[in-house]
């Protein structure tokens, strides 16, 4: 496990709302080098603000580099990369050879993780891609997710993780670069007095540091766990964890995707709630706007906030990151964040009405929830068996 780095200040990001102008006024402040990675980097009128922030720093002889993934970002190529690369900001994208997804294992690993880093002075981690928060269908209130921004000497290992998934991108797309080397080599001053940890997850030495961090926090938790995910579809050793969890007293409380973004994967989360609310773990649907979310918070001082969601894709395919805080001011501010979000946007559901939804709701689920398993079996059977089996 990545050991906790002191002397951090960590702040909490919610919603595009906060977090696009803190990013975009680093990237306006940055004097030497910017590493911005996405998921999605979309054309509508925040991609195109940040990328003309970018390229405004460009202009001015700051080093530029965006990195973002040949699936999510499939466009990109072809509307805002020309103007960036004319003003000097360098683009590579990961796996642009495999745009068209399918079902293959290898066609599956995706660059899922949003991180930026300007001057290694500054870092911002989360689940929150380069897109408006307003652009999903159906939809009033803004996309509820979250980031953080960090200080301190955590930003070195933020830092170091984008300059190694550059390099690796780099070769592997052909564009042949030499290293970049240790660019900054002074030690970072604290900034703060926050603990905090850099998790990622690949597919070498890292596949399962999230997953393990959850695991880890949910068997010593002794009070409460709070936990937001936007696509949530966790295997058996995570459901058994929090149904252990609740069982010993502890208060389970799940924040979950109340509206249908992705019809499949929302039936196929629900066939698992009528196992977690008999076990007394309680779920609320957000439904307020599109939950996107990937946070959560333990006995008021363990929390995390992330790209990762708690589903096969994000814990055994994608490449994520999230950052673990260990401070009781921020783990209160999260929570009392996410408790908010649970009482006045989401309903709660409650186990006697669930169990008597109609039959043909009930085969809904199930025949959408074997569906997946039968298509993460064709991704590769090992992962099958460890992300979806029956309990």
């Amino acid at each position: 496990m990545t050991r906790r780095l002191g002397g951090n200040d960590v702040k909490l990001l919610v919603c595009g709302t906060q977090y696009f102008p803190a990013l975009e006024r680093c990237i306006e402040e940055a004097r030497t080098e910017i590493f911005l990675e996405t998921y999605i980097f979309a054309d509508d009128e925040t991609g195109r603000r940040m990328a003309s922030a970018l390229a405004r720093a460009a202009l001015r002889g700051v080093r530029v580099r965006v990195l973002v993934d040949g699936f999510g970002a499939r466009d990109f190529e072809h509307t805002l990369q020309p103007g960036l690369e004319a003003a000097g900001v360098q683009v590579l994208t990961f796996r642009p050879e495999l745009a068209r997804i399918n079902l293959s294992r290898r066609r599956l690993r995706r660059m899922h993780r949003k991180m930026a880093v300007i001057d290694a002075d500054t870092g911002f981690v989360g689940g929150i891609n380069i897109i408006d928060d307003m652009d999903t269908p159906r939809q009033k209130p803004p996309r509820f997710d979250y980031a953080v921004s960090v200080r301190g000497p955590l930003v070195a290992r933020i830092h170091a993780e984008c300059v190694k998934l550059w390099e690796r991108v780099a070769w592997a797309t052909l564009q042949f670069r030499p290293r970049l080397g240790r660019i900054f080599t002074h030690r970072i001053a604290p900034a703060g007095t926050v603990e905090a940890s850099l998790l990622t997850r690949d597919n070498v030495r890292h596949r399962h540091d999230i997953e393990n961090a959850y695991l880890d926090a949910i068997a010593r938790a002794r009070q409460h766990i709070v936990i937001a995910n936007a696509y949530f579809l966790p295997g058996r050793r995570f459901r058994q964890a929090l149904i252990a969890a609740a069982g010993r007293g502890v208060t389970v409380t799940l924040v979950l995707q109340g509206r249908v973004e992705y019809a499949l994967l929302h039936y196929a989360s629900q066939a698992l709630y009528g196992s977690l609310l008999s076990e007394g773990v309680r779920i609320f649907e957000y439904r307020r706007s599109f939950l996107h979310a990937k946070a959560a918070v333990i006995d008021g001082e363990w929390a995390t906030v992330g790209s990762s969601n708690i589903d096969p894709f994000s814990l055994m395919l994608a490449r994520e990151a999230n950052v673990v805080i260990h401070d009781h001011a921020f783990a209160a501010t999260l929570e009392q964040s996410l408790l908010a979000a649970a009482q006045h946007g989401g309903r709660e559901l409650r186990h006697r009405q669930w169990r008597s939804r109609p039959l043909h709701e009930r085969l809904l689920r199930w025949m959408a929830y074997g569906l997946i398993r039968f298509m993460i079996g064709l991704a590769g059977e090992k992962m099958s068996r460890h992300m979806l089996e029956d309990r």
